[in-house]
């Protein structure tokens, strides 16, 4: 099959990879869209060796085979693919029978991801689409499960006022999953025009521009003059500017929580924090939790009708052209929001 790598210098390539074999609980799965992640193009930024095997992880496609201990019916289906957790679970382990796969102690090799045209995962991990849920969809359930995630541990509440730090994909996600779950007044802070406009276009209720020194006087006035119930901080990277800002924009005992991943250890005054009692919950990825798995509210969000989450994408590019989608990613002057790899 074809598959997408970093080279090692700056430069997604596509070349021949083996086609990927089903274990017993297996499913094969023809990749019909994979987003492109911030986090991917984080750790290209890092990376000083080439790929191994192909990367990407927000992926959407069809079953088109399976092993043999897993159902036949299942091949034909639509589905959306937890690549990360569930996917390649052990679902025996302490934390996978918590439903938090994420943290499995047995996890399963890597595989490779999403940048080619088939992926192998373990079918429990493969989350059925109903018809009328486009492919662009499919592959935003993943980034919408990360913020439905980050929302209910950070404990939102309906009615709560919350901030949303940062307006990239999961910060977008972040304003409809707060919307959806009963958020009171959501708040965004945006760096990019785009990204502004489409988050009110989702549902929030103020953008405001991310750079400004007012930016904490005015979350003040819209909050009553207490700060943010809940702020989710989406931003992550090598600075701990959004952590500071997590602290000041939140209320006295108000809860923060923390999905963007900071890649260096960051200097960082604890004690503010703590003299405001504030409830601090990192969340990586997603899980089970209140008997749900957030994949599955994220599916019902979309079958539901009650998102146009979708607008978002405003690239496509094909596998063989992924070295200008993610060039695109990179470039925000090209109006790019999400932008993702689609195949027939």
């Amino acid at each position: 099959m074809k598959a997408a790598f970093f080279n090692g210098s700056g430069q997604m390539v596509v070349s021949d990879h083996p086609d990927p074999v089903p274990g017993d609980y297996d499913a094969i799965i023809k990749v019909r869209a994979t987003g492109i992640c911030g986090s991917d193009l984080l750790m290209n930024n890092d990376k000083t060796e080439a790929d191994e095997l192909p990367a990407g992880h927000e992926v959407g496609g069809e079953i088109v085979e399976v092993g043999k201990k897993v159902d036949k019916a299942l091949v034909g289906k639509r589905v959306a693919i937890e690549t990360i957790g569930q996917g390649r679970a052990c679902e025996s382990c302490w934390f996978c029978r918590s439903g938090q796969y994420r943290q499995c102690t047995n996890m399963a090799a890597p595989e490779g991801g999403g940048f080619a045209q088939f992926i192998k995962r373990k079918a429990i991990g493969c989350y059925e689409i109903d018809k009328n849920t486009s492919w662009s969809q499919s592959a935003l359930v993943e980034p919408l499960a990360v913020s439905i995630h980050g929302a209910r541990r950070g404990e939102l509440k309906g009615g709560d006022k919350v901030v949303v730090l940062g307006a990239g994909t999961i910060g977008l996600t972040a304003v409809v999953a707060a919307k959806q779950l009963g958020a009171g007044k959501v708040i965004v802070t945006a760096r990019h025009d785009q990204q502004a406009k489409m988050a009110l276009n989702l549902g929030a209720d103020i953008a405001l521009n991310s750079d400004s020194p007012n930016t904490g006087e005015e979350i003040l006035e819209l909050t009553d003059g207490r700060g943010a119930d809940l702020t989710i901080e989406t931003v992550g990277g090598k600075n701990p500017a959004t952590l500071v800002q997590a602290v000041e924009f939140t209320r006295m005992q108000g809860r923060i929580s923390i999905l963007g991943g900071f890649r260096t250890p960051l200097t960082f005054d604890w004690l503010k924090p703590l003299l405001k009692e504030q409830s601090i919950h990192f969340s990586s990825c997603y899980g089970v939790i209140d008997g749900k798995h957030d994949y599955e509210m994220a599916i019902d969000m979309f079958s539901n009708g009650t998102t146009n989450l979708a607008d978002i994408v405003t690239h496509k590019f094909g596998l063989d052209s992924i070295q200008q989608g993610f060039e695109c990613a990179y470039d925000k002057k090209t109006g790019s929001i999400k932008v993702q790899i689609h195949q027939d």
